[in-house]
């Protein structure tokens, strides 16, 4: 009886100790002891957790007495475990001080305080945020890409208002748009990838990219002379991985609808045992078919690169950028109607309406060299070298127009022709900036640049073309073996231009609340030709001003322009050269940051016009140009609001819209009020994730959706244009607007495992990218993916 009465009075004693609970409380801090707002702590065993407050204090209440593994983390810290014992109602003073996480990816468009993103000087020339700047700035983390399982440049880029595809051509390649200007140029750390000013687009690989950022507007301080259709509408800088020193990297393999396997492997560590070079390697391989019969991919990417630190003052870096890409070239539909009648035909997956070797090839491979030099702790002098080379390779069909039978048009008949192309483009630049942050005169604060840049583009063209091959019928499967076609006389054609800028930019900071942005850049620009060159030089001014009359408000408002050399030497009516067109650009707005910079508000208004252009005058026929004169006035204006961010540790968000009003005011050649093609008033996005951090740790679930308004599918040319399925002085029908969503779930199992699941276009959504009458192309319709991901 003393025996089981001793057990029984044990086991409630037991019993009630494992009853007893605890309110755990303390502070969460970094190295400098500054708080860390909206951390987490949670313990897994018990599943619960909280958040601590803007001041990093956190208290988690209703802790069993006993042994615990406790663990604190931040976004851009290393997370920090430790063991607790409470025994008692409160246990307080449980402090945390976590490192700083050097191999964290930055995630700028969250919010990140403590840095800003890598290499964004080579499109800005100075050492402030985005933010801060006088243009509209967006920048996409490597993090959010990996996130949306992002892998194309519009997949990335449709979380920027206003930004969206311009055209496909035939889902080969890709060409942006911005603020109502077709195909804005691409870069890659800095460099032109495709010189050609049609901006017909590119391919990359996203498995290197450190960061996209999109430079909207006029670039003509940054970015020299608009030689590009699209420049002033601004520039998307694709930035690669650079080397981390200390030892780390990633394997992933990613599986999915219509037979898409992709691996990927991601390595980086030091080099020597002084830890003053490292390395990095990135790489991906895929293959895939297509939702729709007969069209396949395949592709390689490979990406190293060395950094060597010096001293402590200076560090150099090497990159190597290689991407090659085989696929077939889809032409997907045709329109049932005339040019001002929407009849998209929705032809079934099933059907291809090219030939079975049709195929587009893209090689691009881009060089960089990076210098760094701080010459004290104000001045820094930095180099860079970039070039890049970019070789295409199409061969392909093609359709003609409407079949007519005894004056009825037959719609769904269509001429097959066959073409072959080849295309070789080689961009570099040469850039050196002295850069100036915080230096006074007296009491006024400069950050400041100035610095050079030689930039030298070249590219060759061949193409032929068989001519018409067949007839098909759209609504019938066709045959698709292509038999001995003979090519026509090749067609050639190439160009190259050297330009010289200098570029001078000043902020000066006045007090607390007001700055005031300025800067000038002077381009000379030749272009090279087989009889004679042709010059031209620009003068391009910049002026803004960023009041702030609260903190963390800015109210800013800024000019610039830019020379389009282009058409230079178009001649007037007395034989004269009518020298550059310009492009004026005025944009205001307001940006705001909240809860110690974790959350942003954007709100940015601009208008840009096109006066001098140098318009052809036609001769009563309309047909043959006579000289050409100034004149004309094409404008864009609109609004974009952009809302990114992270309010709590374990909820990120990205919203945007965009409104813009396109239009051909005063043109010789396309009717007043009219919008360019492929240019939509409408554009919205909405992207939220949310990661568990007490009843399932380690489940991270988001969701976005994208709207793209309807769109014009052509010009509306007013009589004298008629090329690529313009029917003069008829209206263009318009594109349907459409949304899509998308869903995506993460379960990191521990530090090394992660597994992530895909839905793209969850309610199968149809929706079309044109390019003209030329190429009808359909988005993607629903799929799946799943990727397993190690982290060593």
């Amino acid at each position: 009886m003393k025996l089981i009465t001793s057990l029984f009075f044990m086991i409630c004693a037991h019993l009630l100790f494992a009853q007893q609970k605890s309110t755990i409380s303390g502070q969460i801090t970094d190295i400098d002891n500054l708080p860390i707002a909206f951390a987490s702590v949670y313990i897994s065993e018990l599943s619960k957790g909280a958040a601590a407050d803007a001041d990093g204090n956190f208290i988690i209440d209703n802790i069993p007495f006993g042994e615990w593994k406790l663990t604190a983390s931040a976004v851009g810290y290393k997370a920090m475990t430790i063991t607790i014992l409470p025994n008692e109602p409160s246990l307080n003073n449980v402090n945390f001080k976590l490192l700083h996480d050097n191999e964290l990816d930055q995630v700028e468009v969250f919010g990140n305080r403590n840095d800003h993103p890598d290499k964004i000087e080579s499109i800005t020339r100075l050492p402030l945020k985005p933010y801060e700047q006088i243009q509209s700035i967006s920048v996409l983390s490597s993090k959010l890409i990996e996130d949306q399982g992002a892998l194309s440049i519009s997949d990335a880029t449709k979380n920027v208002p206003g930004v969206y595809t311009f055209a496909t051509y035939g889902n080969k390649r890709e060409s942006m748009s911005s603020r109502g200007f077709r195909g804005i140029p691409i870069l890659k750390n800095g460099v032109r990838i495709h010189s050609d000013f049609r901006g017909v687009g590119i391919l990359t690989d996203m498995q290197g990219v450190d960061n996209i950022q999109v430079l909207k507007g006029t670039a003509s301080i940054t970015q020299g002379v608009a030689t590009d259709l699209g420049s002033p509408g601004g520039v998307i800088n694709i930035v690669t991985k650079t080397p981390k020193f200390t030892k780390g990297g990633s394997i992933s393999l990613r599986g999915g609808s219509f037979g898409e396997i992709r691996p990927t492997f991601d390595v980086y560590g030091p080099l020597n045992k002084e830890e003053n070079i490292a390395f990095r390697l990135n790489g991906a391989l895929e293959r895939a078919d297509s939702y729709r019969a007969m069209i396949d991919k395949e592709s390689f990417y490979f990406n190293p690169s060395i950094q060597w630190r010096v001293d402590d003052k200076t560090k150099i870096t090497l990159e190597l950028d290689h991407y090659y890409d085989s696929r077939t070239p889809d032409l997907g539909t045709v329109n049932l109607g005339e040019n001002d009648v929407n009849a998209i035909y929705d032809l079934p997956h099933s059907q291809f309406l090219g030939f079975e070797n049709d195929r587009s090839i893209t090689e691009n491979t881009t060089y960089a060299i990076r210098m760094e030099r701080e010459l004290n702790e104000n001045l820094t002098l930095q180099g860079a070298f970039y070039s890049s080379s970019l070789n295409l390779d199409d061969k392909g069909a093609g359709l003609r127009g409407v079949i007519t039978t005894n004056d009825v048009p037959q719609y769904n008949l269509r001429q097959r022709t066959y073409a072959t192309s080849t295309r070789n483009d080689k961009n570099s630049v040469l850039q050196f900036d002295l850069i100036g942050d915080n230096v006074y005169t007296g009491a006024i604060k400069h950050t400041f640049q100035v610095g050079f840049d030689y930039r030298s583009n070249t590219y060759s063209t061949n193409s032929q073309t068989a001519g018409v091959i067949d007839t098909i019928n759209v609504f019938q499967n066709n045959t698709h073996i292509l038999t001995n076609p003979t090519l026509g006389a090749p067609n050639t054609n190439g160009g190259k231009t050297n330009s010289l800028g200098f570029v001078v930019q000043d902020v000066i900071s006045w007090n607390t609340w007001l700055k005031t942005f300025l800067g000038a850049r002077y381009s000379t620009t030749e272009t090279i030709l087989e009889i004679a060159n042709s010059r031209s030089d620009a003068f391009n001014p910049l002026g803004g001003i960023i009041i702030s009359p609260i903190e963390h408000i800015n109210v800013f408002a800024s000019y610039t322009n830019s020379s389009y050399p282009r058409t230079a030497s178009r001649l007037g009516a007395n034989g004269e050269e009518l020298g550059n067109e310009r492009y004026d650009q005025i944009e205001t707005g307001l940006k705001t940051t909240w809860l110690n910079d974790r959350l942003r508000f954007n709100l940015t208004l601009y208008r840009i016009n096109n006066k001098n252009i140098n318009l052809p005058v036609y001769d009563d026929s309309w047909t043959n140009i006579l000289y050409y004169a100034k004149g004309g006035n094409d404008q864009r204006q609109g609004i974009e609001v952009e809302l990114t961010g992270r309010p709590f540790e374990n909820l990120e968000l990205i919203g945007g819209y965009a409104y813009i009003d396109a239009q051909y005011k005063d043109h010789t050649s396309y009717v007043y009020g009219s919008a360019p093609l492929n240019t939509p008033k409408h554009t919205f996005n909405a992207y939220a994730n949310y990661t568990f951090r007490q009843y399932i740790p380690g489940l991270s679930i988001g969701a976005g959706a994208y709207f793209t308004g309807e769109r014009p599918i052509n010009d509306w040319s007013s009589g004298p244009v008629t090329h690529q399925g313009i029917v003069p002085n008829q209206k263009p029908f318009n594109v349907d607007s459409y949304t899509m969503v998308n869903l995506q779930a993460e379960y990191r199992f521990n530090q090394h495992w992660s597994l992530q699941v895909l839905v793209n276009n969850v309610f199968d959504t149809i929706g079309y990218n044109a390019y003209r009458t030329s190429y009808i192309n359909q988005t993607d319709p629903r799929n799946f993916a799943g990727v397993l991901r190690y982290n060593f």
